[in-house]
């Protein structure tokens, strides 16, 4: 195992097109590092100069602690999987298991211990005398996965692995790589567009966004703490609830207008994000998650200065609990290429989502009265899209929070 390192790492193509942007990131030894990002932000270009099969144009990689810009692929001591399984059609399961190991002219007892090794840890032992056309979709990403293992390498590299599984079986197969990850103790950096994936498989998660790092932290501080609008928008699912406000006074407390609309700004929230007060009379960018927003019916202290009055546009029933949107009199202020996007109904009206109780009785075209969270509003900066956090820097967090940030370039 190796601790893996892009110092000033950039990638650039004869055409001008810069891929990666001075990367600057740290993996640890044994940790389950994710890459995510929507397509095209640079994620798989990064693991593809980890593994040797992108040159790299400026900068340094280190794997442990030697220097690999000039070393070759076969030489670095990494294992890949892919998206498309790349199994040998011809061979069996344990032909292709052992296939890497006989290329090196690892010897045939060797061979047979590492590959009886694997197919045990991946619960494959019925299936080495199978080729790859008998198995299942799950099966054959298992056999990918022990191709990596029998090499027993330093480190995983996995670009978006699960892409061409069915809904039900991502998840069954998020878990188990994530199980086996710990429990083989190996460094792996696991590349995906699907923030779902990010939150639930990495120790911390890498946000990149045109091929620059965004933000660098454990899911929960990410989604918690996000370095800027982008990160804020990106990862969620309902994407968060975006619209241009503006910071003032009423009756001696910090509130937020957007558009005809009022909030009260928590005490709690003021405390943890002393820079808001810095804001009062200017424009700001406001926040909302969907899951913060609830049906005031479901509410015990539903105050009219913590409560929107609007009307259903759509509700979506998915058994735990009824996503619903409606429309907001404030104009838009999402971030275009964060993933999930509603287009505002115009300039000046925005359509939020809230996921609420499942008893909800709320219906397409009635009135609704819901209920937001105040505790946990986000505020960014309209300019530059960072977020506001702490007095004095408005990228600085709470003590206790360890953000690792670059400047969205």
């Amino acid at each position: 195992m190796a601790a893996i390192e892009f110092q000033g790492v950039s990638k650039i193509y004869p055409d001008g097109t810069c891929a990666v942007d001075s990367l600057e990131l740290a993996i640890h030894e044994r940790e389950f590092m994710v890459l995510v990002g929507p397509s095209g932000c640079g994620k798989t270009t990064a693991l593809r100069m980890v593994a040797g099969l992108e040159e790299i144009s400026d900068g340094t990689i280190l794997i442990g602690d030697r220097v690999v810009n000039d070393v070759s692929p076969k030489d670095r001591d990494v294992a890949m999987v892919f998206q498309n399984y790349a199994l040998y059609p011809h061979m069996t399961v344990a032909q292709n298991l052992g296939f890497g190991l006989k290329m090196r002219n690892v010897g045939k007892a060797e061979v047979r211990r590492r590959v009886e090794a694997a197919a045990l840890t991946l619960g494959l032992e019925d299936y080495l005398e199978r080729k790859p056309g008998a198995l299942s979709g799950g099966q054959r990403q298992r056999v990918a996965m022990g191709r990596a293992i029998v090499r027993e390498p330093q480190a995983y590299l996995m670009d978006e692995p699960l892409s061409n599984l069915d809904a039900k079986l991502r998840v069954q197969m998020r878990a188990e790589i994530q199980s086996l990850q710990r429990t083989l103790g190996v460094t792996t950096i696991y590349v995906t567009h699907d923030q779902t994936e990010a939150m639930t498989m990495g120790d911390r998660i890498a946000v990149m966004r045109a091929g620059t790092l965004q933000q660098v932290d454990t899911p929960e501080q990410v989604y918690q703490w996000p370095a800027n609008q982008f990160v804020a928008s990106f990862i969620g699912s309902p994407a968060m609830n975006m619209v241009n406000g503006r910071l003032a006074r009423s009756n001696g407390n910090l509130i937020v207008r957007f558009g005809e609309h009022t909030l009260a700004i928590d005490d709690a929230l003021i405390a943890e994000r002393p820079a808001l007060l810095g804001y009062e009379n200017e424009e700001v960018i406001l926040g909302i998650r969907p899951e913060d927003i609830e049906d005031a019916v479901f509410v015990t202290d539903a105050a009219a200065d913590r409560t929107l009055v609007t009307v259903c546009k759509l509700r979506e029933t998915l058994g735990s609990e009824v996503v619903v949107h409606f429309p907001v009199a404030a104009s838009s202020a999402r971030a275009a290429d964060a993933g999930e996007f509603i287009e505002p109904l115009d300039d000046v009206s925005s359509i939020f989502v809230a996921r609420v109780h499942p008893q909800t009785a709320a219906r397409e075209g009635q009135q609704l009265r819901m209920v937001v969270d105040t505790k946990r509003l986000h505020f960014f900066e309209p300019e530059s899209g960072l977020s506001i956090f702490g007095d004095g820097d408005h990228r600085q967090r709470p003590a206790g929070t360890v953000p690792t940030l670059q400047h969205v370039g």
